[in-house]
């Protein structure tokens, strides 16, 4: 079975792919700035991709390398340099997470992601891409933040298409262990959702009322959220997790007597 490294393997997605590729049969080990150890015993190795320190040495003996650290700043650096070293050390398989749209919306995020996508085409390494729609999690920030205002602002024609992360997961841990596709098909939540149907569930979720207000989104950016160019294509595959579904099984593991009925130790989120 292969060896793989998971850069990225502590964060959000990283926590979910992980164990799903050890369950499969594959030796996993894991690049992390803080290098802390793995309480599932898998390997943390130190390095980080934007200064590109500690790559060869995680890289040494892995057959397929999986890139899912990212950031605020440094994704198409990270990538690059992922990729220099996968060619250095015989990487036989690259596999990148990006974000449906990234060459279509004019967002620094996006424009980011996209030019870490060229960097992983250009190279000699073998790889596959997965573009992925926003996390069920950033979704509930971003709207959640506006749902604590008084009156809350609905911008006309921002869409989500929300969709879980143990979803996206699975789905990358498939990609991975399938071999080298190049861009395979994206993947999104099961419906497109506009602000007023992202707030109505999560209101009712919390036992709240407020007055919601239309406003206009306006510029280049709301004109890419008008049509749509952060949305997934008639093509893309879809998971399964609704967006109520998602809050009342969240509202649920948060509940303070939650960890009591289940009999597990309560710890912090």
């Amino acid at each position: 079975m292969p060896t793989m490294l998971v850069t990225g393997g502590t964060g959000n997605l990283g926590r979910h792919v992980v164990p799903l590729l050890r369950d499969a049969g594959a030796t996993v080990r894991v690049l992390s700035r803080t290098a802390t150890p793995d309480a599932r015993g898998i390997p943390v190795l130190r390095g980080d991709t934007v200064a590109g320190v500690g790559l060869d040495a995680a890289m040494a003996g892995a057959d397929v390398v999986l890139h899912l650290a990212g950031g605020r700043k440094g994704d198409d650096v990270a990538a690059r340099n992922v990729a220099a070293a996968a060619g250095r050390t015989g990487v036989a398989h690259l596999v990148l997470i990006s974000v449906i749209g990234a060459d279509a919306m004019p967002i620094g995020y996006f424009r980011a992601k996209a030019a870490a996508e060229e960097e992983i085409r250009s190279c000699a390494v073998p790889h596959s891409i997965l573009r992925a729609a926003q996390f069920h999690d950033f979704v509930l920030a971003t709207i959640g933040a506006m749902a604590r205002l008084p009156v809350v602002p609905a911008p006309r024609g921002l869409r989500f298409e929300p969709v879980d992360v143990a979803e996206v997961a699975a789905r990358l841990a498939r990609v991975a262990m399938d071999g080298p596709a190049g861009r395979v098909p994206d993947f999104a939540g099961p419906t497109v959702l506009d602000v007023p149907q992202i707030l109505g569930p999560l209101l009712k979720t919390r036992r709240r009322r407020r007055w919601t207000v239309p406003v206009p989104l306006g510029g280049a950016i709301g004109a890419a959220y008008r049509d749509g160019r952060n949305l997934a294509g008639p093509d893309a595959a879809r998971g399964t997790l609704t967006w109520p579904e998602f809050l009342v099984t969240r509202a649920a593991a948060s509940a303070p007597n939650a960890s009591a009925r289940s009999g597990a130790p309560s710890r912090s989120p």
